[in-house]
């Protein structure tokens, strides 16, 4: 599987990782809002630190799982 070494959305070419990132803001957006339906956020000290911190790992797993070769 190759590698893409850009991503073409009209006529702006940007990089796969800002599709990672993407993708990784949206779930984790998805996941927080679970977590606050089920009461679970209030186990997190700062929920903005976690917020980021989903993001950095939904967005690596997508890297590693979708991008990767």
């Amino acid at each position: 599987m190759l590698v893409p070494h850009e991503v073409s959305l009209g006529w702006v070419y940007l990089p796969p990782l800002a599709l990672a990132l993407v993708f990784g803001i949206v779930a984790a957006w998805v996941f927080t809002r679970w977590l606050n339906r089920t009461g679970l956020s209030r186990y997190f000290w700062r929920p903005q630190i976690a917020f980021l911190g989903f993001i950095a790992t939904f967005a690596s797993l997508f890297a590693l799982l979708v991008l990767a070769p």
